[in-house]
């Protein structure tokens, strides 16, 4: 399972369970292959089930999970990853005993480390533009050779690429191809054309590094 193929993870807002597999099937037409549906929401556990049941092409994870009551919750759901705003190991121990892969959020070199201990190999950087952006990344890079980051707040398709030069970004994080406007107005064909955008900046950018032996 490789969740960063597209360059994006979208992240997800439902207040309406109904929509799920509407905006699954708007992303996957956009060649986004999966989603981040958060438990900001009391839908979200309804929405993940009934993406992994209907669209199975898409790779459907819980975004938002702070406490392990909502990790079992979306193992039920057949969700394939998790994301946290943040490292807890309580929240580290329950994903290694579910084997459900977790991206814990990080801002700093401690809660790197901890991560390390549970062989965390992907760390969320949340939320990036407040911390530093992709300079605090960069330092951060230094004495963690061997980790990546998926950057998720304040990033959006102006400044994108700039992440997307960076190699030890494994993909970004954001809602700006799929707002909760967007889902509340049915804009799905915007929410497609979005996506592509991204994803072709995304190819675009790493095609150049690898034409200029980056």
């Amino acid at each position: 399972m490789d969740i960063f193929t597209c360059g994006v993870v979208p992240v997800v807002v439902l207040h309406d369970a109904q929509n799920a597999v509407k905006v699954a099937n708007a992303l996957l037409k956009g060649g986004i292959n999966t989603m981040e549906i958060t438990f900001r929401t009391a839908v979200a556990k309804e929405a993940i089930q009934k993406v992994a049941q209907e669209v199975p092409e898409i790779i459907v994870g819980a975004g938002t999970v702070i406490n392990v009551e909502q990790m079992q919750a979306a193992k039920v759901a057949n969700a394939k990853f998790v994301v946290s705003p943040g490292i807890d190991e309580e929240l580290l121990k329950e994903a290694k005993r579910l084997e459900l892969p977790i991206i814990p959020g990080v801002v700093s070199p401690s809660e790197i480390i901890l991560g390390l201990k549970y062989d965390i190999k992907v760390f969320k950087f949340f939320p990036a533009e407040a911390y530093g952006g992709l300079k605090t990344l960069k330092a951060l890079c230094g004495p963690f050779p061997q980790i990546r980051f998926l950057p998720t707040g304040g990033i959006s398709q102006s400044n994108a690429e700039e992440y997307f030069q960076n190699q030890k970004i494994a993909a970004v994080g954001g809602s700006w191809m799929v707002s909760t406007d967007m889902i509340a107005q049915g804009q799905y064909d915007l929410i497609t054309e979005k996506s592509k955008d991204v994803v072709e900046l995304f190819k675009r950018t790493r095609a150049q590094q690898c034409l200029e032996g980056k």
